[in-house]
């Protein structure tokens, strides 16, 4: 008889999906952050949002990052005044 795998399932593994000047970050069926294009020509920025937190950037790939940055973070950061006993 086959024993049976202690580990727990992985979580899905998140994605960064394409939209119309704007990409969404999705884990299984949930939206976990997103980045959007405001302003045009010289005055555009990319708009972010990760959890609570938001931000601009001057180009994709550095606001992408800061999501995936401040997800990963967030996901490991203890409680600032939670009680450490």
């Amino acid at each position: 008889m086959p024993k049976k795998s202690t580990r727990k399932p992985s979580k899905a593994r998140p994605f960064w999906e394409r939209g119309y000047q704007s990409h969404g970050y999705w884990q299984g069926k949930k939206k976990i952050g997103w980045v959007e294009l405001s302003g045009t020509g010289k005055d555009a920025v990319y708009r972010w949002q990760a959890g609570t937190r938001t931000g601009e950037a001057k180009s994709l790939v550095d606001a992408k990052r800061a999501v995936e940055l401040t997800l990963e973070f967030g996901a490991t950061q203890l409680g600032l005044f939670e009680d450490a006993g």
